[in-house]
């Protein structure tokens, strides 16, 4: 039996209610590649612009054009199985990079 709450009232859902739910359920789970990648091209924009001036000022290093043509490459050299590893932060609060994203493609040379 699952439950639903009304006005601070538990009350049981009908068949139809948990159908529903479940089917609500599946779609959610089912778009999650699709959220992170959204995500992952939305960090990489912000990516790409905090970097333009380096192109804007005519002197871009190697590394420099290595790290941006790497952030421009990320739909194509990573699937849906690696999502997660992109959107990984740091989790110990005791280190500096505390919430920062962890995987190499983000770090600037």
């Amino acid at each position: 039996m699952m439950y639903k709450n009304v006005n601070g009232e538990r009350i049981a859902m009908s068949e139809n209610e948990i159908a529903e739910f479940n089917a609500e359920k599946t779609v959610w789970e089912n778009e999650s590649s699709n959220r992170k990648l959204a995500e992952i091209k939305h960090l990489r924009l912000q990516k790409l612009m905090e970097t333009d001036f380096w192109v804007l000022r005519g002197d871009i290093t190697d590394a420099q054009k290595l790290y941006r043509k790497d952030l421009r490459d990320i739909p194509t050299n990573y699937d849906s199985s690696k999502y997660d590893e992109l959107l990984a932060r740091e989790t110990d609060k005791t280190k500096d990079n505390f919430g920062q994203l962890t995987h190499a493609v983000w770090s600037k040379p």
